[in-house]
């Protein structure tokens, strides 16, 4: 029978600690911020926060370990608390983590770090930490209550070894990704330029011209009737920059709320125009089937000359124009009007669809990516399943 422990017996769980204002620095020793670590929980490479030594001193039992365990404490949205998580790697060794990092270490030759990781990893485990969020905040004395089995460190190394290779099958699939959507990318630039300085002198329209522009709404939540089934109802977290098509909404309407919503056909273009962050304004994807969505979107439906494909490329790479018409406040806003005034490139229909063509050929490759990235998801889940259930 395995030992299961809470986990505040064997590790060390805290907060990192943010600098304040006037803590800050333009260089000096660094702080890792949230941002520094994509959702993927790998190290964006470079840090642009800083603090001076005294700061670093002061807290340096806040300093990061290789290997420490880092999840995101807290958020604007309860759904984003605790799905960013890192393995510190070397490269943010001695750095000062954030408050919104909750960090966790072990304290004990009973519990291995790399088995630990492994852990929080499982599904089972992110699930209770769903579990212990408290209004958009995460708290180290409710994660060191949950359980962890703890075998033997031998088990412990044998197990994290099984995993580290599953899960790095599963990081390949990931990287072969995000090649083919560079790839894409260099592709776009090579033939049309940065849609940010239009260096080549293309011509160049309002987004008003390139298609018909429709903000989304929310039909009247007092009558629950207007919710069901008859048509998705999508929202921002649908509009995700890692798929290029919008992805299953959760919430629907029902044939009544789709009289009151708004909906646009497939091939529309479905563009995040109010969010929690200025950072998440600007992200777009394609509706591969006729949906409805909220007044935090719009949608463009393009007109017949344009090529959806080019278009969409566009709003990838150039989405620092959608950001620019953003307002300046905390959460960020662009309106209808402000949205079609947007200036993108607009050549010819027969380079729009040249490009659209190589579009094509980049879906399918990525289609097989996307196989074998569900198929490698797949097995690292049920390989940690097992794992943490005693049977692997």
């Amino acid at each position: 029978m395995i030992e299961t422990v809470p986990l505040g017996e064997v590790a060390h769980v805290f907060n990192g600690k943010t600098p304040s204002k006037a803590e800050k620095r333009s260089v000096g020793h660094p702080v890792l911020k949230i941002k520094d670590v994509d959702d993927r929980g790998v190290f964006c490479g470079e840090f642009d926060s800083f603090v001076d030594d005294s700061f670093a001193r002061r807290y340096r039992h806040k300093a990061v370990q290789t290997n420490d365990v880092l999840i995101l404490n807290a958020a604007h949205n309860s759904d984003y608390v605790g799905s960013k998580m890192l393995q510190a790697p070397p490269e943010v060794q001695g750095s000062i983590a954030t408050g919104e990092w909750l960090m966790a270490r072990s304290a004990s030759a009973r519990l291995d770090q790399g088995y630990m990781w492994h852990w929080f990893q499982s599904p089972p485990t992110r699930d209770q930490i769903r579990g212990k969020v408290k209004g958009i905040h995460l708290y180290p004395r409710d994660v060191a209550e949950l359980l962890i089995p703890v075998p033997g460190p031998d088990e412990q190394r044998r197990i994290a070894a099984i995993l580290d290779k599953a899960d790095a099958i599963r990081r390949k699939r990931e990287q072969a990704l995000a090649l083919a959507d560079d790839f894409l990318r260099s592709v776009f630039l090579e033939m049309f330029g940065d849609p940010l300085t239009n260096a080549n002198n293309l011509p160049s329209q309002p987004l008003g011209k390139f298609g018909r522009i429709v903000t989304g709404n929310t039909p009247p939540r007092s009558d629950p009737g207007n919710f069901g089934d008859a048509i998705e109802w999508i929202k921002s977290d649908n509009v995700n920059t890692n798929e290029h098509f919008l992805t299953r909404a959760a919430e629907g309407l029902s044939d009544k709320g789709r009289t009151l919503g708004r909906i646009v056909p497939n091939g529309s273009i479905l563009v995040t125009c109010i969010a929690g962050s200025p950072s998440s304004i600007g992200r777009a994807a394609i509706a591969n089937r006729p949906v409805a969505f909220n007044q935090q979107i719009n949608a463009i439906i393009p007109n017949p000359d344009v090529n959806v494909y080019f278009l969409y490329v566009q709003f990838l790479i150039g989405k620092q124009l959608v950001l620019r018409s953003s307002t300046n406040s905390m959460k960020g806003m662009i309106s209808k009007g402000e949205f079609q005034k947007i200036k993108f490139l607009r050549p010819g229909p027969d380079e729009q669809a040249k490009f659209g063509r190589i579009f094509e050929k980049h879906l399918a490759a990525n289609n097989r990516f996307l196989d074998q990235k569900v198929m490698a998801n797949d097995l690292f889940a049920a390989l940690s399943q097992r794992a943490f259930a005693g049977n692997l």
